[in-house]
């Protein structure tokens, strides 16, 4: 079935249907992933996001159980440049095409995805609608300009759990316990913790500090998520009122919020980082670690001057563009970073990371 992705600046392309039939609006963005299409698909970041793969044959090993970040797709489309039905993998279950269908989703295949996402690192991320059922160009824009984007908007509700849960209820013998705060948790990050022998309760977004710390935790999680950071009021004070009272680790926009409650800024990058390729340099030790990354937005390093009552320290940079990926509040037993340690897909450079957050609380636990 044919079908057309419209721009909100007018450029369009027209293609074929796999998935869902119907009409769908995001955020169109770019992945630079060579595999790992399920894991993308069903990261809580990515939603409401259109998402384009820059690597051109997608579907060639299906999907399986395993390969999920949540419990469903959470892009509203996939676009790609040849769509492959027939799969080969031990363990699929399933073609990505009757995936798709299966929750909804639309995807769009054979377009020229190298002009899409040449426009896009020009112009910039912005909002789409792909459609099988209207090729009117006017018409498909006019419902993109009722559709509000993603800048200002928190969508930590819609990606996140409404119940506290323990994840791992049967780990054996956990080094520490601690509380995660999920705004769109990816479920790799989880498992990673638990692999380091965590015991995690998982709470809501909108968890309460006296919550958080009524459960004496060991330490504290901020997670992944999607949406504006600066649209997500609600849980500042309540990571200001948890800073130094157990230690804490942020990742992706659970950095962003802690650098806002301590007085940074964060802004919207012009194409995001999407992909399992990106170079980081640890200041540190100057080494460069190849990291998965998924955000549009950022900390502003400008706005670093206005945290104040802490030793801060940029102990990570993106060296495509110079970005702010990691800092460290050694006096508030804190730290972040804006990358995915957790891979999923990509390479594990930065699973360390997990391992410093339980020698932080081991310290914090001694000096206490």
């Amino acid at each position: 079935m044919k079908a057309l992705l419209v721009l909100e600046d007018g450029k369009n392309f027209a293609g074929k249907s796999f998935g869902a039939e119907g009409e769908t609006i995001g955020e169109v963005v770019f992945n630079t992933s060579m595999t790992g299409y399920q894991e993308i698909l069903t990261d809580p970041s990515y939603c409401e996001h259109i998402v384009a793969m820059t690597y051109p044959q997608i579907g060639n090993y299906g999907v399986n159980k395993k390969d999920t970040e949540s419990d469903k797709i959470q892009i509203h489309g996939l676009v790609v440049k040849e769509y492959l039905d027939f799969y080969s993998n031990h363990r699929a279950t399933d073609s990505l095409d009757s995936y798709l269908k299966k929750s909804g989703i639309i995807g769009l295949y054979d377009i020229d995805t190298r002009e899409l996402t040449r426009h896009i690192r020009i112009k910039g991320a912005m909002k789409g609608i792909i459609s099988t059922d209207n090729s009117d160009k006017d018409y498909l824009i006019s419902r993109l300009e009722n559709y509000p984007g993603l800048t200002g908007r928190d969508l930590t509700g819609k990606a996140s759990c409404k119940k506290a849960y323990i994840y791992n209820k049967n780990i054996k013998n956990p080094k520490f316990y601690v509380i995660a705060v999920d705004f769109g948790i990816k479920t790799s990050i989880l498992k990673c913790m638990s692999d380091a022998g965590l015991r995690i309760k998982v709470v809501p977004p909108d968890a309460t500090a006296e919550e958080i710390l009524n459960e004496n935790p060991d330490g504290i999680f901020l997670s992944n998520g999607p949406g504006d950071p600066g649209a997500v009021g609600y849980a500042i004070p309540e990571i200001k009122k948890v800073l130094n009272k157990k230690p804490l680790f942020g990742i992706c926009l659970g950095h962003q919020l802690l650098a806002i409650a301590l007085g940074a800024k964060t802004f919207k990058l012009k194409s995001g980082h999407h992909g399992s390729n990106y170079p980081v340099k640890n200041i540190r030790t100057g080494r460069v670690e190849i990291t998965v990354q998924n955000h549009g937005f950022n900390v502003e390093m400008q706005s670093l001057k206005n945290i104040r009552n802490t030793d801060f320290e940029v102990t990570h940079i993106n060296l495509n563009d110079n970005t702010v990926e990691g800092i460290s509040y050694k006096d508030l037993n804190a730290f972040s970073v804006q990358y995915h340690p957790e891979a999923k897909p990509g390479p594990d450079d930065s699973k360390y990371l997990f391992d410093d957050f339980i020698r932080m609380i081991n310290n914090f636990k001694l000096k206490s």
